[in-house]
């Protein structure tokens, strides 16, 4: 499982890069909100099939309901990201609105570990993962440069 967890990751990574190219594209061509909605139904659309050809039931959605309602947040920040990227593609390039989001990306994660966050694990902030987010950080800003 660690294998395909790790190429399912990878293959999230090239499709985060494709999904901000197109995303942008398609937000100049019908505005970002309208391209925003219509990947969000579609996108609820796949994943009302998917959970139905893997469980052979829709009580999947009567078991999320059933959560506290901080854990949707996860869904809300997903439609976060996608308008963002609706929006920011095709303003900031491919390029840096990818950098930009990893290094949100990244530096969350280390808030998140490191207070354990959510009910995680503590894991301890180390000198390597402070310099690795200052480096992305001015990656990320080098890469807005046109």
């Amino acid at each position: 499982m660690t294998a395909l967890a790790v190429a399912l990751s990878l293959a999230a990574g090239l499709a985060g890069g494709m999904q901000v190219a197109v995303m942008g594209r398609f937000g100049e061509r019908v505005g970002s909100f309208e391209a925003f909605a219509f990947a969000a139904v579609l996108t609820a659309l796949v994943g009302s099939v998917v959970l139905v050809v893997a469980r052979q039931s829709w009580s999947g959605y009567a078991a999320a309901i059933r959560q506290p309602l901080w854990l949707w947040t996860g869904s809300l920040m997903g439609a976060l990201i996608v308008l963002t990227i609706t929006f920011a593609g095709a303003r900031l390039g491919t390029t840096g609105t990818v950098a930009l989001l990893i290094t949100g990306n990244l530096a969350m994660a280390i808030a998140i570990d490191r207070f354990g966050l959510f009910g995680l694990h503590r894991i301890p902030l180390h000198t390597q993962r402070i310099v690795g987010i200052a480096l992305l950080a001015a990656g990320a800003a080098l890469a807005l440069k046109k």
